[in-house]
């Protein structure tokens, strides 16, 4: 099975390869069109800003290119707000439109309320086989200032100052809020089951 990890001007990318290599995967790290095509299964991680990343994949036609994958996909925080509509961030960047839903930014409601949301929070309404297994307690670990309302596309909840989407999936696109890569035993369990999609 050949496992391709979308190499971009996005930090993250070697955590996700180690944590990959801990279930004896040896991914490609590529932006490379013909590989990511003839790849099994595409992980398009990120932690960085929207606009700078977004203007590399445009330049690099990645944009398009991870548009029209056909094999499972998951996309890894920026990753998932970048396959979404629109992101709130910098004044507002246009994304991939994969999922037809908007990324906003945390409004703090109490003094309690920290920006960025920093820390282990707990999934539920699990509704995608990303989560097969799971009872809906687990804890996962979040880093992030936006978030995705829930939607149509929601295969995941969290609650942090308002209930948002931990993860979506519409058609074979996956994709996580948190960082399964940094989440134990219980993201390597959910990398596992979206390698044997």
């Amino acid at each position: 099975m050949k496992i391709a990890i979308v190499k971009y001007n996005a930090g993250n990318i070697r955590s996700v390869d180690y944590a990959l290599k801990r279930l004896g995967v040896d991914a490609v790290i590529t932006g490379d069109k013909e590989e990511l095509l003839s790849a099994d299964k595409v992980i398009f991680p990120g932690v960085g800003e929207a606009g700078t990343t977004m203007k590399h994949l445009k330049q690099t036609g990645l944009d398009k290119l991870i548009k029209e994958l056909r094999q499972p996909v998951l996309g890894i925080c920026l990753g998932m707000q970048l396959m979404c509509r629109s992101l709130e961030e910098g004044g507002g960047v246009e994304g991939l439109g994969i999922f037809d839903t908007d990324v906003k930014l945390f409004i703090p409601k109490r003094h309690k309320d920290k920006v960025p949301h920093i820390g282990w929070n707990t999934i539920d309404n699990l509704k995608s086989s990303m989560f097969n297994g799971f009872s809906g307690n687990e804890f996962v670990y979040f880093v992030h200032s936006f978030y995705v309302p829930v939607n149509d596309y929601t295969a995941a909840q969290t609650n942090y100052i308002l209930p948002f989407s931990a993860a979506l999936h519409k058609d074979n696109f996956y994709a996580t809020q948190f960082h399964p890569e940094k989440s134990g035993s219980v993201g390597s369990k959910i990398l596992q089951n979206f390698l044997e999609l």
